[in-house]
């Protein structure tokens, strides 16, 4: 045999040979690309994301889209192979593993976690999108959950509205855990609640809730990695009582991200007019009580997505420009915003024409 053909017969074998290693090693990565977007103001599954009733509310034309990234499952085994096609692929994306599920966390537990961050985003969008129309919300703290086999379990209940903790009245969720920390572990600390069970009767009633009861409960030590403090074992969160129905019908969407997107579309639904003008602007964001807006995973994928559904414009977290502006796709527009004011103002201008001013993601 002539020596070039062994060499080439040999060369041909070895990569063979390489290539079919590289699918039987398995490799720490998952993978990232671009999901679905949906319009906010439009329906899915055949009917509308959002659902208002008790207000009038108004057609709108254009496109809020919120955006969603896939990724590989939890359990997903990926080899060399496909590591290395995704790192070359321009609209994947391949990340260690322990990025999307860090210690350990199983596909159950992520579901979950993206579920109670996504019924949370919906509830701050609400009210950032009703504060934004001056349209007055009540608002209260009340017990998130209630850790299994800590001092606060069969003593305080999710649900439960928290009026005030050692006497001073709690204004504020995170207020909670001040006044419980104020504590050295195994002193006793006052809990004065409205009841789960009585706040849903009022609620319901439509009266104030009048019933309270003070609830002793003795602190433990906390058993995290950071300084020690004291402890009772509950998570505190807001609720609110909203002057009419509003109902965002989305399945399969998880996480906090689509707060922005959700928030600009409550707000276009009761609002005269039309607040895109016609246009097509997707995006993405976490959304608070108070309108600020705050970065989310994936953006590059979501502004991939986005554009290929035909997006001009994408309302961009400020502290994601970095990241987005490094592979803009052609034809969009990177709008920098920083709180639903931004994402409001960045609305009018492109409805306008203004397009010159709109504050933009750029290469550095």
């Amino acid at each position: 045999m002539p020596r070039r053909t062994a060499t080439m017969l040999a060369s041909t074998l070895m990569l063979i040979a390489l290539l079919c290693a590289g699918v039987f090693i398995n490799v720490p990565y998952s993978e990232m690309s671009p999901g679905p977007t949906v319009n906010t103001l439009g329906e899915h599954d055949g009917e509308p994301v959002l659902q208002i009733s008790g207000r009038k509310t108004y057609q709108a034309d254009g496109h809020l889209n919120m955006t969603t990234v896939r990724v590989t499952s939890a359990d997903y085994k990926m080899n060399l192979v496909e590591a290395v096609y995704g790192w070359l692929a321009h609209d994947n994306k391949v990340v260690p593993h322990d990025t999307l599920y860090p210690d350990g966390k199983t596909e159950e537990q992520s579901t979950q976690e993206n579920a109670e961050e996504f019924s949370q985003s919906q509830e701050s969008a609400k009210v950032a999108a009703l504060k934004e129309r001056n349209i007055p919300v009540q608002s209260w703290t009340i017990v998130s959950s209630v850790l299994k086999d800590s001092p606060a379990e069969g003593k305080l209940h999710a649900g439960d509205v928290i009026k005030a903790v050692d006497g001073t009245q709690v204004k504020a969720y995170d207020e909670v855990a001040k006044l419980v920390t104020k504590h050295k572990p195994g002193e006793k600390v006052v809990f004065t609640i409205v009841p789960a069970k009585e706040q849903a009767a009022a609620e319901k009633e439509k009266r104030t809730a009048t019933k309270t009861e003070d609830i002793t409960i003795t602190t433990t030590k906390s058993d995290d990695k950071g300084k020690e403090r004291a402890i009772v074992g509950i998570a505190a969160g807001t609720d609110h009582t909203f002057p009419f129905t509003i109902d965002i019908k989305l399945a399969d969407v998880g996480g906090p991200s689509a707060g922005l997107m959700f928030a600009l579309g409550i707000v276009d639904k009761i609002t005269p007019g039309d607040l895109t003008g016609g246009k097509f602007v997707a995006g993405t964001g976490t959304i608070d009580d108070n309108g600020k807006v705050g970065p989310i995973g994936g953006i590059e994928m979501k502004t991939v997505g986005a554009r290929d559904q035909g997006a001009e414009y994408f309302l961009t977290p400020k502290d994601n420009c970095a990241a987005a502006a490094r592979d803009i796709p052609d034809g969009l527009t990177l709008v920098k915003v920083d709180t639903l004011d931004d994402a409001m103002k960045a609305l009018e201008d492109i409805r306008g024409g203004n397009t010159d001013d709109l504050p933009q993601c750029t290469k550095s």
